[in-house]
């Protein structure tokens, strides 16, 4: 009877491989690459869907808030409902504008008590000065937005940056494996060598799969932060237009005065 030689098919016919399989039947080394991997990513995601809901949030509510200013006459009204907008980043800008205007205000009645300036007893309001210290706190609250929506973002762009070269780390260990194991055995088959290399592809896909999503979604936030950033920057002076018309009090012009 004839003796036939097995083929490559019916070897791994025999003894399939799954990804489950060779993750448990890789060494050390790859298993702690391929758990570090595995950290990065559900870290990762943890921010993606934190991130997903706070910006999604934030923008109904600066919806809502902006319709809100563009009908509403009365800032005391505007302020009261900005507070329960906890995630807004224009109702914090308008918040922090709101009392920059009415600590000014009083200091500017409390001058007017002290002085009893006939200029001013008429019209009590605040200076151009004072407008200037209104403008530099808006521009304070804006970077603390930014600063606060992009909070963790870098953890993303550490994660795109990384994972593929540990990965790719893996992946070498896998193939120097591989080889050492062909030098031992004496054969280059592939039965041999392919779950070394299959360990080390596992590895590499790993680092890409952890490194895809985050890079996307990096750039995709930082896109949305430079549409908050835009809509901030034009409250703000939207704002500083609403009470240098409605607050200000213009200095008083020099008299000439006549030598003659």
């Amino acid at each position: 009877m004839e003796h036939r030689r097995p083929t490559v098919q019916n070897e791994f016919a025999d003894s399939p491989l799954s990804v489950v399989d060779l993750v448990v039947q890789s060494g050390p080394l790859a298993k702690g690459v391929l758990l570090i991997l595995l950290i990065f990513s559900m870290i990762s995601w943890a921010i993606i869907l934190q991130k997903w809901v706070v910006f999604r949030t934030a923008r109904k509510e600066d919806g809502r808030f902006l319709a809100n200013f563009s009908k509403t006459q009365s800032l005391t009204n505007i302020y009261n409902s900005a507070r329960d907008q906890l995630y807004s980043p224009v109702s914090r800008v308008f918040l922090t504008g709101y009392r920059e205007l009415y600590l000014f205000q009083e200091m500017a009645k409390k001058e007017l008590n002290q002085r009893e300036s006939s200029l001013r007893a008429k019209e009590p309001g605040i200076s151009e000065t004072d407008l200037k210290g209104i403008s530099l706190a808006l521009n304070k609250a804006i970077n603390k937005e930014i600063e606060r929506l992009s909070h963790r973002l870098d953890f993303l762009a550490t994660t795109g940056s990384t994972t593929p070269f540990i990965g790719l780390f893996g992946t070498v260990w896998g193939i120097m494996h591989s080889f050492r194991s062909i030098g031992i055995k004496g054969t280059a088959s592939i039965g041999g060598v392919a779950p070394g290399i299959a360990e080390a592809l596992i590895a590499t896909a790993a680092g890409l799969a952890a490194a895809i999503p985050a890079v996307i979604f990096y750039n995709y936030y930082n896109d949305k932060i430079r549409l908050f950033t835009s809509t901030m920057d034009d409250f703000s002076h939207d704002f500083l237009y609403l009470a240098e018309k409605n607050f200000t009090v213009k200095k008083p012009e020099p008299q000439s005065i006549d030598f003659s």
